[in-house]
């Protein structure tokens, strides 16, 4: 007499999910599609900086790109899309370049 196995559950018997995390769900995806837009946002402005440096601008222009990507980085922290120490990081290591 043999011990009987129970039969193995299949991949596709998830458990029914709640409408709150359905919800939630949902907002995170739309936050994560905020977050990246944001984020190319930001980096587009950094590559504009950068070439600004490369085909050697004026000091002011160069400056202005500077103080747009600082206040980008100032309020993605803000929201939330970027951890403080993370935007202290990138603006030190580009304020270094000017």
């Amino acid at each position: 007499m043999a011990e009987e196995k129970a039969p193995a559950k299949k991949k596709d018997d998830k458990k029914v999910k709640r409408p709150s995390a359905k919800k939630r769900d949902l907002q995170n995806e739309r936050q994560c599609l905020r977050n990246r837009s944001y984020r190319a946002k930001v980096a587009t402005a950094i590559r504009g900086f950068q070439t600004a440096i490369t085909e050697k601008q004026a000091a002011e222009a160069v400056q202005s790109k500077l103080n747009t990507i600082f206040s980008l980085m100032d309020k993605g922290v803000k929201k939330g899309v970027y951890k403080p120490q993370k935007a202290a990081r990138t603006k030190s290591r580009l304020s270094a370049r000017t």
